[in-house]
């Protein structure tokens, strides 16, 4: 039937889907249409139809010259499947989380062509096939009145460029208010769902009629803004030039943003100003003010509270503690051991090989013989079981010490332990510190107990933390707490060329490359120019090379790190290619255009506090479920469900950028080293890489772009004024 405009309405079922464009929803599908013989190939956007679905569509025939007729839809509709066959396949088509093939053949046997009706009108009546227990029923329930809200979001949406993948995220944040919400302020989605940014938020506004000079689309590109230069490092900004970078990034004049910025103060979103010895007002976001200035207060709460301990001689405690160790420390280890009974808050920094470990050592034991109470953490898992490892003593993370709790306070991140719930410790002692960001170590202190010895360990010529701030190198360069630096590398590490060339790169100095039975014990330098042949190089490593020559997993052994995400040899491209070369098979699951198999290596790049899982931690795809509508991954025997909804949270992780890889040690680091890098190319870059291979590094590239990093010694400057603030609040020692 066709209307003054040519618009037909044709009906049918959907057959086979042909191709689907996750992102955009373009799908090619078979439709068999009653009346006509072959079936009818219908192409447009069309949300997340399945097999077996009928449909209601309106457009055009056109005829494709390589594809033949097509029927090009504009709009269309979903009419509930009449037929026992076309029921059986709707629900067995993997829509509906609960039901699969068979379990769809078992209702449909059960219930016949009134098999949606029960669904949606008696579903308690499920429980007759065998099953379907009281728990499946509330699943298909739930997923059943989802499936039809999620649609309407998913139609009101499809004007706006938004995924299916992402409508499903919106619903789940504002579930029936979701379409109201977008209509009355989109820029919420862009601070509520985790993958929707400003620039999509700012594309539906835009098709909503919100004018670019609309103080909420300011205000929401202010907030965004704020956000981007915190993942830079930012804790905060300088007034003038955040003005210039808003302007630009929203298209507005630069005298439109002193408005929305004092609005977003008044709001309690944004602190300006509060420091004067700047030239320029800093603007910060809220979290990220109270962080710096309660890590300034805390420390200074610590240092300034009396010692709780009992009187010791501090020449016989170190004596003591080499006798039961059985070592002899060097002048600047018993240094630091000494000045953990002296001090309240004590830093140790030093690079791989200089003895911290042992340090670290011979302070828990000091205090364990005292029967004072020690606790041991870090800011990743791999850390902190390597610190339990090395000392026998459990280690936790920062966050599981904290003590996470889903149902917590809102303003407290759900920790447990805060204020007004301390942690019980004599001492204290974190390893990695340089990973530790401005929240973090916020609310760490916020639950030490005031008569703690803090024990501060790490590199500080290590990248700075993936989040905001540099925490580890503001305490050090405030001069307000006794620090000791490690630079003697011990006569057994001497052995390690990964240490003795970490410390030569962080001197200034080349590595040294040449082939002899020295270098090449474990440290080898592949000399390659072509982007092409070091990934090709890469594969080879890691598939075969490794395997046959040194005996090497090339998954539970095997890192490859690279200072970029794109490129030949950036992160995307590597994990494509290794993904091929090292899982070939194993069931699959395609998903906003990315592909997991089980067996993939991922990495979770997000906190997720509900699930206890953290940003950097690496696992395996231990299966994928399609009727329940999961993929499972093992980290360190942890199984962790996700939604698919929720796989924007995990990435491939056969390759990982540098940054992600600190606090982590591997067997065996393979990390390319080009001038297409040029931009990254920097010493601590390249340092912190070759320190998180702990029996074989191969660096693979070429000599000038290593000559690069070498010099390069002027990493990024962030903004932070923890430095200042310290030393400011707390006297000179």
């Amino acid at each position: 039937m066709a209307n003054d405009e040519g618009i037909i309405e044709v009906q049918g079922q959907i057959e086979k889907i042909t191709y689907f464009n996750e992102e955009n929803s373009y799908t090619v599908a078979k439709m068999r249409v009653q009346n006509r013989g072959a079936l009818l190939t219908i192409v447009g956007t069309v949300f997340s139809v399945v097999p077996g679905e009928t449909l209601r569509l309106k457009g055009r025939f056109s005829n494709h010259p390589r594809y033949g007729e097509q029927f090009m839809v504009t709009s269309y509709e979903s009419v509930l499947p009449a037929t026992v066959k076309g029921i059986e396949r709707y629900l067995g088509s993997g829509m509906i989380k609960g039901i699969g093939p068979i379990m769809a053949k078992r209702l449909v046997s059960a219930f016949g062509p009134e098999t949606l009706s029960v669904i949606d009108h008696e579903p308690d009546r499920l429980g007759e096939v065998a099953g379907i227990g009281a728990k499946r029923i509330d699943m298909i329930r739930t997923a059943w009145e989802d499936q039809k809200e999620i649609r309407d979001v998913m139609i009101f949406l499809q004007g706006y460029g938004i995924s299916p993948a992402y409508a499903v995220k919106i619903y789940r944040q504002y579930g029936r208010d979701s379409v109201q919400v977008v209509r009355d302020n989109p820029y919420r989605l862009a601070m509520d769902v985790f993958g929707i940014g400003f620039v999509t938020a700012d594309r539906i506004a835009e098709k909503l009629g919100i004018p670019k000079d609309s103080p909420a689309r300011i205000e929401a590109g202010i907030l965004y803004v704020l956000h981007g230069l915190a993942e830079d490092g930012h804790v905060y900004y300088p007034y003038g030039e955040l003005a210039r970078k808003c302007s630009a990034t929203l298209e507005i004049e630069e005298k439109d943003i002193p408005a929305s910025l004092a609005s977003l103060a008044a709001q309690n979103k944004i602190i300006i100003g509060d420091h004067e010895a700047l030239p320029a007002t800093p603007v910060y976001l809220y979290a990220f003010y109270a962080s710096e200035k309660g890590i300034t207060d805390k420390m200074k709460e610590i240092i300034s509270c009396p010692r709780q301990l009992k009187l010791v001689d501090i020449e016989d405690v170190a004596a003591w503690v080499q006798g039961d160790l059985g070592i002899t420390l060097s002048a600047r280890q018993s240094e630091a051991v000494k000045a953990s009974v002296n001090s309240k808050v004590l830093v140790i920094t030093g690079g791989p090989g200089t003895g911290k470990t042992t340090i670290i050592n011979a302070i828990v034991r000091i205090y364990s013989k005292m029967r004072l109470k020690v606790l041991l953490a870090a800011p990743t898992g791999r850390a902190a079981k390597r610190i339990t490892e090395t000392t026998g003593r459990e280690a936790k993370t920062i966050h599981r010490l904290l003590e996470y709790s889903p149902g917590g306070p809102s303003g407290e991140n759900g920790f447990k332990r805060n204020e007004t719930n301390p942690l019980e410790a004599d001492l204290v002692v974190v390893d990695e510190v340089s990973m530790v960001d401005t929240l973090l170590m916020y609310h760490f202190l916020k639950a030490l107990p005031t008569g703690v010895t803090l024990v501060l360990v790490g590199d500080i010529d290590q990248l700075p933390s993936v989040g905001p701030g540099n925490v580890l190198k503001d305490i050090i360069d405030a001069g307000r707490f006794q620090v000791v630096r490690l630079n003697e590398i011990f006569r057994q590490s001497r052995r390690s060329m990964i240490i003795v060339n970490a410390h030569r790169i962080n001197s200034g100095e080349m590595p040294l490359t040449a082939h002899s039975e020295e270098t090449q014990r474990d440290f080898y330098f592949i000399v390659l120019e072509e982007p092409e042949k070091v990934l090709q190089k890469v594969i080879s490593l890691c598939k075969e090379g490794l395997a046959s020559r040194f005996g090497y997993n090339p998954l539970d052994d095997i890192q490859v790190l690279t200072p970029m995400h794109r490129g030949t040899v950036g992160v995307a491209n590597l994990n494509t290619e290794l993904q091929k070369a090292l899982n070939p098979s194993g069931e699959e699951l395609v998903r906003g255009g990315r592909l997991f198999k089980t067996g993939d290596k991922v990495m979770q790049i997000r906190n997720n506090y509900d699930k206890d899982v953290y940003n950097g931690d690496i696992g395996r795809v231990a299966a994928i479920d399609n009727e329940t509508q999961e993929l499972k991954v093992n980290y360190d025997g942890r199984a962790i469900a996700y939604d698919f909804s929720e796989l924007d949270e995990i990435v491939l992780a056969y390759a990982i950028s540098v940054h992600k890889s600190q606090g982590s040690e591997y067997p065996v680091v393979i990390m390319p080293v080009l001038t297409q890098h040029y931009m990254l190319l920097q010493r601590n870059l390249l340092y912190t890489g070759v320190t998180r291979g702990k029996r074989l590094v191969i660096l693979i590239g070429t000599k000038k772009a290593l000559a690069i990093a070498v010099r390069n010694n002027k990493p990024q400057e962030r903004y932070t004024l923890l430095k200042e603030r310290l030393k400011s609040k707390i006297q000179g020692r």
